[in-house]
């Protein structure tokens, strides 16, 4: 079993007594059915129905003093608790930007338990294990608690990549992405059956009508892999952009329609002059560049 700090995760408390309520009516998932043992994978979207920010919301036990904490990237939590406040209104709610104290711990390959933070599973995938919310300074301890080896962040990047899961501010930009492009509605993350929320009507008529064109998809890479948000073109026509890479694999934002004709033509994908291949995810379910869709 591995386990690795995640440097570039912080942590955002909502407690209060419309906490749940309140957030259920601004994210993507259904947060009435979030708990102990089922956290939510969420984002929070502007009017347009493009992503601000996504996280992972938990639940502490009532035990531990309850209240949802939301697994968020570092960069964007102060942002976050910024737009809760604007929202809030007259809800009962209070929300805090935690990063300085807690950070988040991965953990897979592997089962154990911890008494060192919040532990959670994954609710993306589960190849993806599970997430420790804690004091990053226990971190070693926390590890040995779970019988886990502590590894450097770039081994879970490494296997982030792998299973093509996407991280937002490198395999799609904050604020100029829709959920559908960056696969969450594959990834557990958008609740079609919930009541509203902000940028739902977007976002539904995307799904209903089945035309996000683009997504964050794997590709095999003949050679290095350019670094991200390089161009890939296919007969000198832009089909999408590089985003992250490790170890001989990387994700690319796609247009699969612009793939589609290309694969037809017998046209390579490039990108910095290194030739791409486009993968389908093992748990995608949209429709795929040659593949035959039932009539």
């Amino acid at each position: 079993m591995k386990a690795a700090l995640l440097p570039d995760r912080g942590v955002v408390k909502v407690v209060g007594d419309d906490a749940r309520a309140f957030l259920n009516g601004l994210l993507t998932a259904d947060i009435t059915k979030v708990t102990p043992d089922r956290p939510a994978f969420a984002a929070l979207l502007t009017p347009q129905g493009k992503i601000v920010v996504d996280c992972i919301v938990a639940e502490a036990p009532a035990a531990d003093g309850g209240g949802l904490f939301l697994d968020v990237p570092k960069a964007l939590a102060g942002t976050l608790v910024a737009k809760l406040n604007f929202y809030k209104l007259r809800s009962k709610v209070i929300a805090e930007d935690l990063s300085e104290v807690l950070g988040v711990m991965a953990v897979w390959d592997g089962s154990g338990d911890t008494e060192y933070g919040l532990v959670y599973p994954d609710p993306r995938l589960p190849a993806l294990g599970r997430r420790v919310m804690l004091p990053p300074h226990l971190a070693k301890e926390a590890a040995v608690d779970l019988g886990a080896d502590l590894v450097e962040a770039a081994v879970h990047e490494a296997h982030r990549i792998a299973h093509g899961v996407p991280r937002g501010g490198l395999d799609f930009m904050y604020g100029d992405a829709f959920p559908h492009e960056t696969d969450m509605d594959q990834l557990n993350g958008v609740d079609f059956a919930k009541g509203c929320y902000i940028g739902q009507e977007v976002v539904s008529r995307m799904e209903h009508r089945g035309n996000a064109r683009t997504r964050v998809v794997p590709v095999t890479v003949d050679g290095y892999a350019p670094d991200a948000g390089i161009p890939i073109v296919a007969d000198g026509k832009t089909v999408g952009t590089t985003g992250s890479s490790a170890g001989g694999r990387a994700l690319a934002m796609l247009r699969l329609d612009r793939v589609a004709d290309a694969m037809a033509e017998g046209k390579p994908l490039m990108a910095a002059g290194v030739a791409m291949q486009p993968k389908k995810p093992d748990w995608a379910t949209f429709d795929w560049p040659g593949e035959k869709t039932a009539p």
